[in-house]
């Protein structure tokens, strides 16, 4: 177990700061399906500082509506750890592994926890679908209600781009990313109006 830990320790990312391995910093942990109360509970049980994002949904079942604190994110937490101490969170029967790149745990920025400690608390937050630029949307509310087209971003604003087959026209509207939902993948025939777009 010593000999472990100390190999994993050698691979840890490095950083600007000399302390970054007993730096206190926010990673995201993949858990067992429907295991993210449980691993919330067993981490705080071991002193571990942990984040499970959640929210109200009422639930309807058979002859009642139901209302359940669920998970944000189904199937991951947070939690605040060094990097050296990672071992101490994989050891939970409940994690499955820490969120990262090319088998090192990835970071995340202490003000994207924090605007989702204060969403969460306040009883805004909701689950939406990630969306993509290039990827084909619906808009489900505004005057644009229904208008379907592909999701661009230009100058840091949010466009769709609605085309006209017959007459073989498009035009960009600017709309928030909260009034879309994502669709299928984008035909061929609008490959190109994104590549052009995105210039």
């Amino acid at each position: 177990m010593i000999t472990e830990s100390l190999a994993l320790s050698d691979h840890a990312p490095q950083s600007d700061t000399p302390t970054s391995s007993v730096r206190n910093l926010w990673y995201v942990a993949h858990t067992r399906a429907n295991h993210e109360k449980r691993a919330h509970e067993q981490l705080l049980q071991r002193s571990i500082d942990s984040f499970l994002p959640t929210y109200l949904s009422v639930r309807r079942w058979k002859d009642r509506r139901v209302r359940l604190q669920v998970p944000l994110f189904p199937g991951y937490l947070f939690v605040r750890i060094p990097l050296q101490e990672r071992l101490r969170v994989l050891e939970i029967p409940s994690v499955a592994r820490l969120v990262g790149f090319n088998g090192l745990p990835a970071p995340i920025e202490d003000n994207d926890i924090s605007s989702l400690q204060r969403a969460s608390s306040e009883g805004t937050a909701r689950p939406h679908p990630y969306l993509t630029v290039g990827r084909r949307v619906r808009v489900i509310a505004g005057p644009l209600l229904g208008a379907e087209g592909i999701l661009i971003k230009r100058k840091g604003n949010f466009r769709v781009i609605l085309s006209v087959g017959l007459i073989r026209q498009s035009v960009t509207v600017e709309v928030g990313e909260g009034d879309l939902e994502a669709l299928s993948c984008p035909p061929r025939e609008y490959q190109n109006e994104l590549a052009t777009a995105e210039a």
